[in-house]
């Protein structure tokens, strides 16, 4: 079997590092240890540890599933609800402690990168390109609660789910996913 290439493996082990005590908290020599390579190996593939938290943030979207919402074997309300509860799942797998690494990122770093804010910034809206997508699928086919413009309400529901998933995070409680979730089910299913 082949070797897992360094790269990866600081990728991946960074991720972690980076969920579970935030891009500040963590240094390189803690990612290399993670990863289980040595140090300097860390430079031979990133200049510095802001350039792995860009690379980290170009991926990240893969790992939120943004290609269930255009998964066409689906109607776009059911699509969109079972991308959220997949999202709601995932941060109660880790028992609230993560948040999501879009607002995570955002918050602790939009005033210390430019390089991560705009990754950031891409990713979010990616994420509600793909919401205003399978919402105008939904008003096309008649199933739309909401009369708000597809685009606006794609907007607010990407918002409120980072909003929520913080709040999550906080009280270490599903409840305010719950609330999301139930306030989605008003506005669109």
């Amino acid at each position: 079997m082949p070797r897992p290439s360094v790269r990866e493996q600081l990728v991946d082990a960074a991720a972690e590092c980076f969920h579970e005590r935030g891009f500040n908290g963590i240094g390189v020599q803690e990612i290399t240890r993670a990863a289980g390579v040595p140090k300097g190996s860390f430079y031979n593939h990133f200049p510095s540890k802001e350039a792995l938290a860009v690379e980290i943030m170009r991926r990240y979207a893969v790992t939120r599933r943004l290609d269930m919402l255009e998964d066409q074997t689906l109607a776009p309300a059911p699509r969109l609800r079972a991308h959220f509860g997949y999202l709601a799942d995932d941060l109660e797998r880790f028992q609230f402690s993560r948040g999501c690494l879009f607002g995570n990122f955002g918050a602790e770093l939009s005033t210390q990168s430019a390089d991560v804010r705009s990754q950031v910034e891409s990713g979010l809206d990616r994420w509600t390109a793909l919401v205003t997508s399978a919402l105008e699928e939904a008003r096309s086919a008649g199933t739309l609660n909401s009369t708000l413009d597809p685009e606006t309400l794609a907007g607010f529901l990407v918002n409120a789910w980072e909003g929520a998933a913080l709040r999550a995070k906080v009280t270490r409680s599903r409840e305010p996913l719950d609330d999301f979730l139930a306030l989605f089910d008003s506005l669109v299913a």
